[in-house]
C-alpha cells in the first residue's frame, strides 16, 4: 500500500468570473494566519496584474500556499474565463481536488460549466462553496440542486457526487455546514476541515525515480526561464543533474540551480522537494510546458499535458498610419515580433505565424478577450500596431469545413426576451433551453456560432437597455454553415481631410450618425469618426472651419453645443472593425482607419472585388 503524504493538500479553485473565489483566498490566507499581523495585505491579492486589478478577473493562474494545524494547502487559482483554457487544463494536472466556489444567487454558469467539465475528466474530487449567502438574493439549497444537476450532465461518477457543500461569505470572511445565513461561524474553519478530510492527499513516492513535470511557465531576468509544476514522483535538489525530455522526443541534460517553494504569496528558496510537491525550477533556458524532468539514468516521461487550440485570429501589422511613430515607444517591425514571440515563452495558447509581409503576422488565440488583453498589454508597454478585424479559424474535420460553436447563456429582464430571439436567430443561434424563474429575469441558452458572437456585445447591451448579462464558452467545431453571419449593419463616417476636428465640423454632421471623436482631435484622411445612419459609408469633413465674415449674427452670443461623442474602448473597437478597417493601437490612443486611407483609391479597390465577385 503506498504511503500518503498527509501534511499536503493541492487543491484548486473553480469559479465563474466574478463569483468570489479570489475574496476566498484573500480570508483564507487572512485567517490561516499565513502573513503576520502587521503585514500590510492588498485585497484580492492573488490579482497581481493591472488589467486584472481594473476588470477584477484573473487571467494568470497564480498559486499560494496556507498552512493550516500543520497542514500545508496548495491553492491554485484558476481562470474563469473560457479564453484561458490554456491555463486551466495545466492547472488541474497538479492537484487533486477542486474548490467549486458558486454565488449563492447566481448559479452555475458557462464559466463554471466549462472548468468543471475538465476537473471530471481529471476524476478529480470536488467541494462545493456557495459564496455569498449573506445576499439577500440568495437561494442556497436551489443552487445545490442546480450544481448536483450539471454534474450529473457533466458525467460526475458517484464518488464526486458525494461532495460536502459548505456556505460561505468571502467578504465577512465567515462559513457554515448550513445553508442558513444565521448560522454562519465567525471563521472559515468548516472550510478548511473539509479540504482537510475531503481532499485525497498525494502520495509519498520519494524513494523512486523522479518526476517533474512543467505545467506553467515564468520568466525572470536574474535566473531566465522558470518551470512551475509538480513533483509527481521521487524527489528533486539543488545542484542534481537531471534530463528534461523534450515534446520533440529530444533529451537534454541540465543542473537544478533553484528551487522555489510557494508560501503566501511569496516564493522561497528550497534545498530539495519531494513528490506532491508543487514547485519553480530554474537552470534550464529551454525548458517548455508539458515537459517531464527526471533522473539521467532513468528517463521516463509523463504523458504531454494537452492544450486547447485557438479558435480566433487577428492580423497583428506595423503602424503605417499618417500618425506613425508620434505617441509609441516600440513601433518597428523587429521589436513588435521579438514582443510576440516573447509572449509565446509564457502563453502557450497562443500561435504567432509569419505572413508574405515582413511587417504583419497572423496571431491565433482562444477568443477575443484573450487577444485583447495581448493587444492592451503591448500598448501599455508603450507599443504600437494595428491590428485587422477577428477572424474565426475553420479547421477541417473528416474532409468537412468546421467552426467553432458557442454555448451562450443569457439572463434578460422578460421585455427583451423577443428582440434577444430574434438578434440570435439572424446570428444562425439555436436555442436549446428559455428558464423563467419568476422573477421577471428569464434565462435563455443557446448554441451560436462563434463568427456570429463577433461584434454582438454592443448590439446585446443597446437591445437590453444594459440589463442584460451575456456569458459564452467555447463548446464544439461543428460543420460550417453557409451564408453570412453577423457582423455591422451599419456604415461608417471616414474623415476626407487630415487636421484637428472641430465643433463647427461636428456640428454640420452629427444628423449623420454618432460620432467617436471629440472636438480638437488629431484626424487623418481615411481615419473612421463616426458611424452612420445608414449601411453605406460616407466621406465627411469633420476638420471645417467656420468662415469668417463680418456680418453680424443675431444669434452669435449662443453657445453651440454638440451631442456627447460615443469613445470606444479597444474591445468595442476591435468588435466594431468591418473586413476593409483596422484598428490603430497606440500607448494614448485607439483609432479606428480604413485600410485604404484615400477615398478615390477606396472606391476604386471596392468596384474591383465586386467585379471579381
Amino acid at each position: 500500500m503506498t504511503n500518503l503524504r498527509q501534511d499536503i493538500r493541492n487543491i484548486a479553485i473553480i469559479a465563474h468570473v466574478d463569483h468570489g473565489k479570489t475574496t476566498l483566498v484573500d480570508q483564507l490566507l487572512q485567517q490561516s494566519g499565513t502573513f503576520r499581523s502587521n503585514e500590510n495585505v492588498a485585497e484580492r491579492a492573488m490579482d497581481s496584474n493591472d488589467i486584472e486589478r481594473e476588470r477584477g478577473i484573473t487571467i494568470l493562474a497564480k498559486n499560494t500556499a496556507v498552512n493550516y494545524e500543520g497542514t500545508r494547502i496548495n491553492i491554485l487559482d484558476t481562470p474563469g474565463h473560457a479564453d484561458f483554457g490554456g491555463e486551466v487544463e495545466r492547472i488541474l494536472k497538479m492537484v487533486d481536488g477542486v474548490l467549486l466556489v458558486v454565488d449563492a444567487y447566481e448559479g452555475c454558469m458557462p464559466q463554471t460549466r466549462f472548468v468543471l467539465k475538465k476537473a471530471l475528466e481529471q476524476k478529480l474530487t470536488p467541494i462545493v462553496v456557495v459564496n455569498k449567502v449573506d445576499k439577500d438574493s440568495a437561494r442556497p439549497t436551489e443552487v445545490v440542486d442546480e450544481v448536483i444537476d450539471l454534474l450529473i450532465e457533466l458525467g460526475a461518477n458517484e464518488d464526486q457526487l458525494e461532495f460536502p457543500v459548505v456556505f460561505a461569505s468571502g467578504v465577512n470572511g465567515t462559513a457554515s455546514l448550513d445553508s442558513d445565513p444565521s448560522k454562519q461561524e465567525e471563521n472559515m474553519k468548516c472550510l478548511f476541515e473539509e479540504i482537510i478530510s475531503h481532499i485525497p492527499a498525494p502520495a509519498d513516492t520519494r524513494e523512486e525515480p523522479l518526476q517533474f513535470q512543467v505545467a506553467l511557465l515564468d520568466y525572470n531576468d536574474y535566473v531566465g526561464r522558470i518551470g512551475i509544476g509538480r513533483v509527481f514522483r521521487g524527489k528533486i535538489h539543488v545542484g542534481q543533474q537531471v534530463s528534461l525530455m523534450k515534446l520533440d522526443g529530444s533529451v537534454k541534460s541540465f543542473r537544478v540551480t533553484k528551487i522555489f517553494g510557494f508560501f503566501g504569496l511569496k516564493r522561497e528558496e528550497v534545498e530539495e522537494a519531494y513528490s506532491g510537491d508543487l514547485i519553480a525550477v530554474s537552470g534550464m533556458e529551454d525548458i517548455n510546458v508539458g515537459e517531464t524532468v527526471c533522473p539521467t539514468e532513468h528517463q521516463e516521461a509523463l504523458t504531454p499535458l494537452r492544450i486547447d487550440e485557438p479558435t480566433l485570429q487577428m492580423t497583428f501589422l506595423v503602424n503605417n498610419s499618417p500618425f506613425a511613430g508620434r505617441e509609441g515607444k516600440w513601433v518597428t517591425s523587429r521589436k513588435i515580433e521579438e514582443r510576440l514571440r516573447s509572449q509565446l515563452q509564457t502563453d502557450v495558447s497562443l500561435r504567432v505565424e509569419d505572413t508574405a509581409s515582413p511587417d504583419a503576422w497572423t496571431v491565433s488565440g482562444r477568443g477575443e478577450l484573450h487577444l485583447s488583453i495581448l493587444i492592451e498589454n503591448m500598448r501599455r508597454e508603450g507599443y504600437e500596431l494595428q491590428v485587422s478585424k477577428p477572424k474565426v479559424i475553420i479547421k477541417e474535420i473528416d474532409g468537412k469545413k468546421c467552426e467553432p460553436v458557442e454555448r451562450v447563456q443569457i439572463d434578460v429582464p422578460e421585455d427583451a426576451v423577443g428582440s434577444i430571439i430574434e438578434s440570435l436567430g439572424l446570428r444562425k443561434g439555436e436555442m436549446l433551453d428559455m428558464v423563467n424563474n419568476g422573477s421577471g429575469q428569464v434565462r435563455l441558452i443557446f448554441m451560436v456560432p462563434a463568427r456570429g458572437l463577433i461584434g454582438y456585445t454592443t448590439e446585446f447591451m443597446s437591445l437590453t437597455k444594459g440589463f442584460g448579462i451575456i456569458n459564452h464558452t467555447f463548446d464544439s467545431y461543428q460543420p460550417l454553415l453557409s451564408g453570412k453571419i453577423g457582423g455591422r449593419r451599419q456604415g461608417v463616417l471616414v474623415s476626407m481631410e487630415t487636421g484637428k476636428s472641430t465643433t463647427y465640423g461636428m456640428m454640420q454632421i452629427e444628423d449623420r450618425g454618432t460620432l467617436f471623436v471629440e472636438p480638437g482631435t488629431d484626424i487623418y484622411e481615411g481615419m473612421i469618426v463616426g458611424e452612420n445612419t445608414r449601411d453605406s459609408d460616407i466621406t465627411v469633413n469633420i476638420i471645417k472651419m467656420k468662415q469668417k465674415t463680418n456680418v453680424r449674427s443675431a444669434n452669435k452670443d449662443q453657445t453651440n453645443v454638440i451631442k456627447k461623442p460615443r469613445i470606444l474602448t479597444l474591445e468595442e473597437a476591435l468588435e466594431y472593425l468591418a473586413d476593409d478597417e483596422y484598428c490603430e493601437v497606440t500607448p494614448e490612443s485607439i483609432r479606428l482607419r480604413k485600410q485604404i486611407l484615400n477615398k478615390n483609391e477606396r472606391e476604386k479597390s471596392a468596384k474591383k472585388t465586386r467585379s471579381a465577385e
